[in-house]
Formats: C-alpha cells, structure tokens, sequence
C-alpha cells in the first residue's frame, strides 16, 4: 500500500484499491462514476483488452449503460481479403500473434453489430481499414494529438484505463511505460474530479511491459483501482517487421542525407523508418559506400546544397538525440551503433554549452561558463535542474539565503569569483548524469523491441523517456530548454500525396473519407518552422498503384489536404529531395517536378502552365526524364551483390518461405488488378502445367500441395506461376 497522501493532493488517500477480477473492477468503476461511462483508452499496445472487453460485455448485456470509448489505433491481427491471403497469413498469424485477445468492439464494428449503447470514437485509424465503416467515419474526431487531451476533458472523460509496468526498484510506483502520452496530459483533471469522487484511473499490471522512466512514473497513489492478477495478463500486440522495398531504401538514402550531425531526429514506424535507420547506419558505418550510392541517385543541384548547408555524408561525430512521438525500435538500433548519443539535460544554458563543446568538466570554469551565458543567480529552479545533472551534489540544498554545503552557507551570485570559487570546492558534483538520449511519447514493436528494452539495465533506460504527448509535440510548455534541446530537428514524416504548390495529404480523401489521422503531424511540421534550424521532411513514394492503374502522389490539387501550403518545407520521394521553404510557386512546382515520376512530368506541367504557376518556356529537364523505376533498381543492383539493401536487414518474424510468398502474393494481385489481368491469369491456370516441384515448400506452407477441389487447384497454378516469375528474380538477403 502506498504512503498515505495529503487530503488537497488530488490523489488518493490511501492508496489504490487493488483488485484481482475483471468483473469486480467493472463494478467498482460503475459504481464510483455511474453509468454514464466515457473511457479513455491509450494509443497501440497500452490498451487493457480484456478489461476494456469486460466493460463492453457489460455495457451490451445492460442497455442503460451509456459507454463511450475514447481511443486511436485499436489494433488487430492482419485480416487476408481472399482465400489466398487466409491461408497465407492464418498459420503467421497464430505463430506472432498467437493468444493476443482481439478487442469485442473491433470485431463488432467489422460485423456491423455495435449496440446502440455503446459508442467508438477514435482520433486516429488503422491506416486505411475502416473507409466504409459508417460507425468509424461518422464519430471520428479530428484533432491534433496534443489537443486530445483537451477533447476527451470536453467530452466528459471520467474513467481512463490502461495497462501499467511494476519494478521492484521502484515498489511504491507504477509506470505508464508505453503510453504516459496522453494520462499525465490528464492528471490535473483527474485530481480535479477525484475530489468529486467522479473519475477512475485504472491500472492494468502487465510484466511484459518494460518499467520506463520519465513522465512515466507515476506512485501508486494517483490510481483508484490497480488490476494486478499474473492470470489475467495476456501477449501484447507485436507487429513484425516488414521487407524493404526499393523506393523506400531510395527515400531513406535522401533522408539521411538531410540529418545533421549533432542534432534531433523524429521517426515512425513501419518498412520506411527502419530503412531510414539503415541508411543512417550505412552512412556512420560504412561512408564510402554511403556516399557512392548518393552519387550514383544523381541527386540535384538543389539537394546537393542541401546537403553541405544543412545535412551531410560523414559519420556521426557529435551523435542525434531523439524527440519523437513514437518510440521505434530503430532508435535501440541507432544506440547501439553509436548514432544516437547526443544527450540532453533540462537546463537550456548548461544545454547550449554542452552542445557548443564549452564544458571540459564540473569545476569552477563550468560555473564561469553559465555565468558568461548569462546566469547570474541561481535561482531554486537553476539550481534544481542543475542538480538532477549531477552539477551540484546530492547533499547540498537551495534556499532563500543560499546554498547549504556539509561546509556552510554559500551564495547564488555567480558574477562574483569568491562565490564560484567556493561552490566549486563544496557544493560541484563529479560527472553530469540522467542525460537523456530519446524523449518519446508512445511505443509499440515487434516483441523482440519489448525484449530488449526490458533488458536495458535501468540507467540505460532512464536515457529513453518515456513523456507526456505536450512534452514532446510542444513547445510552450518550457520553451527555452526544448529550443537548446532540439537543435537542427529533422522531424521526418510520411504522407499520402503532395499538391503542386506543396500542401500534403495524409490522413483522407477528397470524399471526407478518413485513412488514419491527422496525429502529431502538423504538430512537428509547425514545430519545424518554429525551432531555429529544424525542418520538417515529408517523404512520399512517386506513385501508388490501385486496381491494376499506377497514378502519381504528386498531384496538381487535391479536395483535402492535412498540411497546408504556406507550411510546406522539404519532400522527398526516392527520386530526390525537393527544398521547398521560402520559394516562390513556380520553385516549388519544379522542384516537384524534379523528384516525381516521370510518366507523370508533362500533364503536371501542363496544368501548371495553364494556371500560370511556370512560364511558357519551361522545359523538363532531362535528369528529371529519367525518373523512372528501372532506374531505381539499377542504382542498387550493384550493392545488392555486395549484400547491401536487403529485404529485412533487421530480421523479421516472417520465414523465409513466407517472405517469397508475399512477393508472388503481391504479383498476383498486381496480375489480377483488371478484368483483362484476371482472364490470361486463369487462362494459366488452366492449362498451365502442375508446378515444379522446386515450389514444393511454398504450396506445403499455403496448403496447397494437394489441391482438393477445382478452385484450389486453380489457386495452386495461379501462384505457382506468380512464385516462378518471382523466383527469376532472386534479391539478396541480409
């Protein structure tokens, strides 16, 4: 039981209840709060399920239960479309993600079965899978990530559930781990409502979760129920890592050309953020190799300059620092490479020296330094924060009068020489620590990310924090030390399509139709344009391809856009870096123009032409002509038989089998996107030949060897000839 707390602390008096049944804690919420239920749920992994399933079954045997959920990404395992992609992923499936209990209300909201009841509100969607979900559409909530904290107080918040990390180090607290990002945004108002006794902070006890620090810790006592039963814990939600495809591995390249040594780093998930990883690696580890293969992609004239005034080709000296919303797994990949050790302390002037290499140890020329830089007196939180980096000893103490040493009083003038003098000998610490190397908001990986955080001893993760999502997506909230942390920010984002003039699309349609959401991007694009020398890089692949037709991303105009235009800033696709920040509208449009597909060049120049955004005489260049796949493989094809650009560089849950698999899967339903494309598949399906037994492995795993109807056999000759055209063309793995 935690220490009894203060009656106006906001926190409980006693501490939690801890309960050890689902049910029961249904009843306890329902009883402390009624039967009106708004329940906050964290983004990915920090989820609950089988809690949250409990209030969901309960809410549906009860029709005078009004619950509303409060979430974003409530994840699942992969779905396959066709029969083919069932019997592809349903043996992965059960091996990845084995129990992992689904959430009821998805699997309702697939069936189109949610009660009247009950209702999902989520600011953020799985990326494209509930375009015709009309419950989805209709309640999601638009809203910057750092807003939604905001929204859910607006909306009547008052139960907010999530899983929790115990340590025992740390025996009289829980930590938030995975999610901080959002609850410790919600505090003031739980405090506030727990007066009131009309709010519910639940805290789901999982030992899968690693114990993180930061924002993240919070005692015992700020929660009113604690769930702590080893029976009730359930696997996390582990997405695997996906195969690398060309064009991200081009995107990648462009973007580690644009990170500057001794910086700040944003990144996301999925087969782009870890090839910006592996770029970053090839370019600290391997910088010939790095540097030839940026040659041989042509970059333009544009990005070249680019390169010298704001990115670079050489090895990471000085180290990046993290700052992103999402914790990947590539960041434990850049620390073990020796990329990511810039670390940063919550004091902006002892930050700026620091980083401009002023301080050669913790002696008196340090206290010179800060007071050069402009701290004359120490102030309590000077000396605080100062203290937290190991400036001034544990044992000595801030008050109005000075500072208490083992020797006596000193005092907080620096601009006099016997004071600095003395604090030097009585009061300065030996090393700075509780440096941090990445401040995130949210994580969630494949299991073997969870693992190896686990493993950190704690000091080492103490260096990932876990913070609050205004901490990270911010920068009022303390300005002057973020602005000293954050230097040379390269906060790297994706997004669907790019407009001529610059705006960016990223999370619908022109139609209103929702794909994800808008999330923390427009909170660091504004943050680019806000912090001296950061900038935003919006990556987007040249081209999609959709039922067979390949179209541009790069479009004149669009109905919607996420981004608007007078934020654009740099695009990069994998034919190029396009600097987009302070040019006029026809810079903007041919530097577009540079790095977009070129099957698609002359139709966007003429729609540029004709609204007067390029004069008459404009021209393509001819480097520009060359924007086209084939090139693409070419400029790796000759790393790739040095074992360079392989599929799955960090590894992967897939089997080796299932990787190839994938590709002929994909080159079927490429084959098959049109009426045509359908009809000369199954003419080879029918008079194909059985495969050859080289495909044995591959049919064994569909469990297709032996077909048992007219319609599997007509899949197994179907993917038996995708698998050959595949396996024509081996690529190299490593």
């Amino acid at each position: 039981m935690s220490n009894p707390s203060s009656p106006d602390s906001g926190v409980a008096a006693f501490g939690p209840t801890v309960l050890d049944s689902l049910d029961t804690c249904v009843e306890a919420t329902l009883s402390r709060v009624g039967k009106r239920v708004v329940l906050g749920l964290p983004v990915g992994i920090g989820k609950p399920n089988p809690l949250v399933n409990a209030f969901v079954r309960r809410a549906a045997a009860d029709s005078s239960i009004q619950l509303t959920l409060f979430t974003a990404l409530s994840l699942r395992a992969p779905r396959g479309r066709s029969d083919l992609e069932r019997r592809y992923l349903k043996p992965f499936v059960e091996r990845v993600f084995g129990a992992y209990p689904e959430l009821e209300y998805v699997q309702m909201l697939e069936r189109n079965k949610l009660p009247t009841n009950i209702q999902v509100n989520e600011f953020f969607l799985e990326p494209g899978a509930w375009l015709r979900n009309a419950h989805l559409q209709q309640h999601y909530v638009s809203s910057n990530y750092t807003h939604v904290a905001r929204d859910l107080i607006q909306r009547g918040v008052n139960v907010v559930a999530q899983l929790v990390a115990i340590s025992s180090d740390a025996p009289g607290a829980l930590s938030l781990s995975c999610n901080p990002d959002l609850t410790v945004d919600l505090l003031p108002h739980i405090r506030s409502q727990r007066a009131r006794k009309a709010f519910a902070l639940i805290g789901y006890v999982h030992r899968e979760l690693p114990f993180m620090y930061g924002d993240a810790v919070l005692d015992r006592s700020e929660f009113d129920f604690v769930l702590e039963n080893p029976a009730l814990e359930f696997p996390l939600f582990c997405p695997p890592n996906l195969p690398i495809g060309t064009a991200d591995y081009l995107i990648a390249l462009h973007v580690a050309t644009t990170i500057k040594d001794g910086g700040t780093l944003q990144l996301g998930i999925g087969e782009l953020g870890d090839a910006i990883v592996y770029a970053l690696k090839l370019r600290h580890e391997r910088p010939k190799e790095f540097t030839a293969v940026i040659e041989a992609a042509n970059p333009a004239a544009g990005q070249r300059g680019l390169i010298e005034s704001e990115g670079g080709l050489a090895p990471f000296e000085r180290g990046l620092y993290g700052c992103t919303e999402m914790l990947v797994d590539g960041f434990l990949d850049l620390y073990r490479a020796g990329i990511l050790k810039r670390r940063v302390y919550p004091h902006a002037l002892l930050q700026s020296l620091i980083d401009g290499s002023a301080i050669e140890g913790i002696d008196e020329s340090l206290l010179e330094a800060l007071q050069n830089a402009g701290l004359q007196q120490l102030s309590k939180r000077d000396f605080e924060t100062l203290q937290w980096a190991g400036v001034f000893r544990d044992d000595a103490h801030w008050t109005t009068a000075g500072i208490h040493t083992a020797s006596g009083l000193i005092g907080t003038d620096l601009t006099r020489g016997d004071i600095r003098r003395a604090l030097a000998q009585y009061a300065l610490g030996t090393q700075l620590r509780n440096g941090v190397l990445v401040h995130g908001g949210f994580f969630f990986g494949p299991k073997a990310f969870y693992e190896a955080l686990r493993g950190l001893p704690a000091e080492e993760r103490r260096a990932f924090a876990m913070q609050r999502i205004s901490f990270v997506n911010d920068l009022s909230d303390d300005a002057e030390v973020k602005i000293a942390q954050r230097r040379d920010a390269r906060f790297v984002n994706t997004t669907m399509m790019v407009t001529g003039l610059g705006a960016a699309v990223s999370d619908g349609l022109a139609s209103g139709a929702v794909v994800s959401g808008v999330g923390g991007q427009y909170n660091f694009v504004a943050m680019a344009h806000a912090l001296p020398g950061a900038r935003s890089l919006l990556c987007v692949r040249s081209t999609r391809t959709t039922e067979g037709r390949v179209t541009s991303n790069i479009v004149w105009n669009y109905g919607h856009v996420t981004i608007p235009r007078h934020l654009r800033d740099v695009v990069i696709t994998e034919y190029g870096v396009a600097d987009l920040r302070g040019r006029s509208d026809s810079e903007v449009v041919a530097a577009l123009v540079d790095i977009m597909d070129a099957r698609f060049q002359d139709p966007f120049v003429a729609e540029a032409k004709r609204n007067f955004k390029l004069p008459s005489e404009y021209r393509i260049p001819d480097a520009a002509r060359r924007n086209l796949p084939a090139r693409l493989e070419a400029t790796l094809a000759p790393w790739r038989t040095q074992g360079l650009f392989g599929d799955t560089p960090f590894g992967t849950d897939f089997t080796s089998e299932e990787l190839v698999l994938a590709k002929a899967l994909k080159r079927l339903q490429s084959a098959t996107a049109t009426p045509i494309g359908k009809a000369i598949t199954l003419v080879r399906a029918l008079s194909g030949n059985a495969p050859d037994a080289s495909l044995d492995p591959y049919l064994r795993r569909m469990d297709l060897l032996q077909p048992a109807s007219l319609s599997q056999r007509l899949s197994q000759r179907a993917l038996g000839w995708a698998l050959s055209d595949i396996l024509k063309k081996p690529t190299i793995e490593k």
